[in-house]
């Protein structure tokens, strides 16, 4: 059998997925060392590629790990002005109140 010569590189971490944990974890982690090497390795073809929905985003993880996204530029922009929800079927769809939704979906 032939040997494969392979080309490898070395990391301290190694993240599996970029979705918002992974990148959470690589960015708190360079936080407290800087000199750590993070490599976050995602499968799509770009981060956010198997993202199904990001319309609605709590910004209290964003606050707690980036205190200031916001002067940064982020393009973060339009605030949640109004909440509706509703139970979808064949027949159609219907209206349930807010009030009973968890805190997190208000």
């Amino acid at each position: 059998m032939t040997a494969v010569d392979r080309e490898s590189m070395e990391y301290d971490v190694v993240i599996v997925g970029a979705g918002p944990a992974g990148l959470a974890a690589a960015i708190r982690l360079k936080q407290l060392d800087p000199d750590l090497s993070v490599v976050v390795l995602e499968k799509g073809s770009e981060v956010g590629a198997h993202i199904l929905s990001g319309a609605v985003l709590d910004p209290a993880g964003l606050d707690a790990l980036i205190p200031d996204w916001r002067d940064r530029g982020a393009p973060i922009t339009t605030e949640v002005s109004d909440d509706r929800f509703y139970l979808l079927g064949k027949g159609g769809r219907m209206k349930i109140p807010n009030w009973p939704m968890p805190g997190f979906m208000k």
